[in-house]
């Protein structure tokens, strides 16, 4: 039974709000921040397009299918001031042929280097693994050294592994990247 994204808090100093188009501005804010960093975890942006545009649609996107419980993405927030930190989700866009949702985070880079990742995807393995079983993938450009010492932090924690099988070429910016695939069995 799909499940609606709700809210999660982490601890005092982080919540994950489902996104909305709400925190729109704040969100692409936090994108020009740490642009062209950010594409790697929004490969699907094109620079010839209107980037407000894009994350509207994108964020309209999720906010509707997230109360289906047919994708979950959550605005990462830190609560005493409400500013945006990032972004973090669940999709279904994978490409192992064993997982169920694909995990993609994001965090501003003056926000960086603070465990708001680490804190953020435990807590949404967490939250998706109270109701079933279920096979997580994580994808990750093997030269993108914060991004894979995150992937490779979330693995040992959770027990996964390397699913060569899974890797698969992701253009990002028009560049074609072979990215590295990890399974990773929650609940």
């Amino acid at each position: 039974m799909p499940r609606a994204t709700s809210t999660i808090r982490v601890n005092d100093n982080l919540i994950l709000r489902p996104a909305s188009l709400e925190h729109s501005s704040d969100l692409i804010e936090a994108f020009e921040e740490t642009w062209p960093e950010v594409s790697w975890a929004m490969p699907w942006i094109i620079a010839d397009v209107s980037f407000k545009q894009q994350i509207e649609e994108f964020i309209d996107e999720t906010e509707r299918k997230g109360r289906k419980g047919l994708l979950h993405h959550w605005i990462i927030i830190r609560p005493w001031d409400n500013a945006v930190l990032g972004l973090i989700g669940f999709d279904r866009i994978t490409r192992s042929g064993k997982a169920v949702w694909n995990l993609g985070y994001w965090v501003r880079s003056s926000a960086q280097q603070h465990g708001i990742a680490r804190m953020s995807v435990d807590a949404v393995l967490n939250w998706i693994g109270e109701i079933d079983k279920i096979c997580i993938e994580l994808k990750v450009d093997p030269n993108n050294t914060p991004g894979l010492s995150t992937v490779l932090r979330i693995v040992k924690k959770w027990s996964g592994k390397r699913y060569i099988e899974g890797d698969s070429a992701i253009t990002i910016s028009g560049i074609r990247t072979i990215h590295e695939c990890y399974l990773v069995d929650i609940g």
